[in-house]
Formats: C-alpha cells, structure tokens, sequence
C-alpha cells in the first residue's frame, strides 16, 4: 500500500497528539516525509525525534491554525525543506459540545476559527504550490456528525457539514490541476477531542461512551493511508467511518 506513499512531502496540522499524531508516525514509516504543525512545541519536537531515530525524515513548525500566517509558514516550510508539498492534511479541530441555549459564544467562535477557517488557511496555503506542481491532495477531516446533527452539536455539526461542502467545491474546482481531494468522516475516535467539552454532565458522558467504544486514533492514519495510496488518477473523495457498535 505504501508504493504510492514513499518519498511523499506531507504536511499534517494538529499533529502533537491523537489522530495527527498517529497519522505522522505511521506515515513516515512508510516512507513519507512529514512536516507536523500543532500549538505544544515539546510534543512536536519529540515526534519529529523519534521518526528521525526510526530512520525518517520529518520537520515541524509550532502552529495555531486560526493564525493564516501559522499555516503559511508551515507549508512554505515543508516546500524549502523538501521542494514540494505533496499532501495536506486537514486535521487540526476542536469539540466542545454544548445545548445552543447555553451560549457559549467563545466556544462556538473557537470552533468556526479552527474546525472551517483553519481548514480554509491550509488550502490557502497549500493550494498555489499544487497548482503549479499539477499535483496534490488535500484531505480535509468532518465527522459522523457531518453527516447528521444532534442535539448539543448544532455549532459542531454545522462546521463539520462546512468542511464537506468547502471540500466538494475544491474538488470540482481542481480537476484540472490533477488535485485530489478527500474528507474523512470519523465517528467515535479514542483521542483528546472530547477533553474540550465544557459543559456539565455532557463532558462526563461523552467521554465515557467513547472510552469504551472509540476505535484507537490509528484508525484514522490506515484511513488516509488508504486514501493516498491510491493511482494518480484515483480520487478517493469521502471516507466515513465509526466503531461497528455507534449507533449514530
């Protein structure tokens, strides 16, 4: 699977832990040289060491993704690194779940800057050198609950549906430029996501539902893994997943 993955430049947002995370070391394990950006420069440095004592090729660049500047420079990073970028994936975001009538505004406002804005800056970012290499992917990461909408997930659900809908309008505007384009839709994921919940009760809940359902965040990484392994002239455009046993 990893023919169409080895000596690819990658770059990967939120990559200090959970999916990001598990998706940077098994991707250079197969070959890819990944440039990490995330906010915790100690876990960023500490992933890149341990690729590189495993024998691959990795860099990182401290970057909050709601900062255009942040993501801009990991790209340009990656491109005078390695002189291209080859992947982007997408994959920094937050869920703090909470009842509209709650009104946590700070809480919706975090999730639109990261979860639809930062998505929007790394294909800012990534977009003009693909266009000029004729080639790229871009993997952009919704949810199960961009799919479907529930109660305490209105914000949540709607940027999710966001990353869906900004990710077909690439995909029909970069055929040309031989740009793939990819959502993923995890479901229950066993990751550091559900820590943003803030909400009384609803945090507890969740994270005990997931705890003993949530796949491990290397599900995610076999994902991608399968997405960019495929032909040049196979565009894998939407994956979603979830445990067999999540009923939503």
């Amino acid at each position: 699977m990893n023919d169409n993955i080895k000596g690819k430049v990658i770059v990967i947002t939120g990559a200090s832990s959970g999916m990001g995370e598990a998706t940077a070391r098994d991707l250079a394990k197969m070959g890819a040289r990944v440039v990490l950006g995330a906010r915790r420069k100690d876990r960023l440095e500490a992933l890149v060491k341990e690729i590189k004592d495993a024998g691959g090729e990795a860099a990182s660049v401290v970057t909050d993704v709601v900062k255009r500047d942040d993501v801009k420079i990991l790209v340009d990073t990656a491109v005078k690194a390695f002189g291209r970028i080859d992947v982007l994936f997408n994959n920094a975001g937050l869920m703090p779940l909470s009842p509209l009538e709650s009104l946590k505004i700070d809480e919706w406002d975090q999730m639109i800057d990261v979860n639809l804005k930062g998505t929007l800056y790394g294909i800012a970012a990534a977009l003009p050198y693909m266009k000029e290499q004729k080639s790229g992917q871009i993997i952009n990461v919704s949810s199960v609950y961009g799919h479907i909408v529930v109660a305490s997930g209105a914000v949540y659900c709607a940027t999710k549906h966001g990353v869906r809908a900004i990710s077909e309008g690439l995909r029909q505007e970069v055929k040309d430029y031989n740009i793939r384009v990819t959502t993923i839709s995890p479901g229950a994921v066993d990751t550091e996501l559900t820590q943003h919940i803030s909400e009384p009760g609803l945090g507890d809940t969740v994270r005990d539902v997931v705890k003993k359902i949530g796949v491990p965040a290397s599900t995610m990484s076999d994902m991608v893994a399968f997405a960019i392994s495929q032909p040049e002239n196979v565009d894998v455009n939407e994956i979603l997943f979830r445990p067999t046993v999540q009923p939503q």
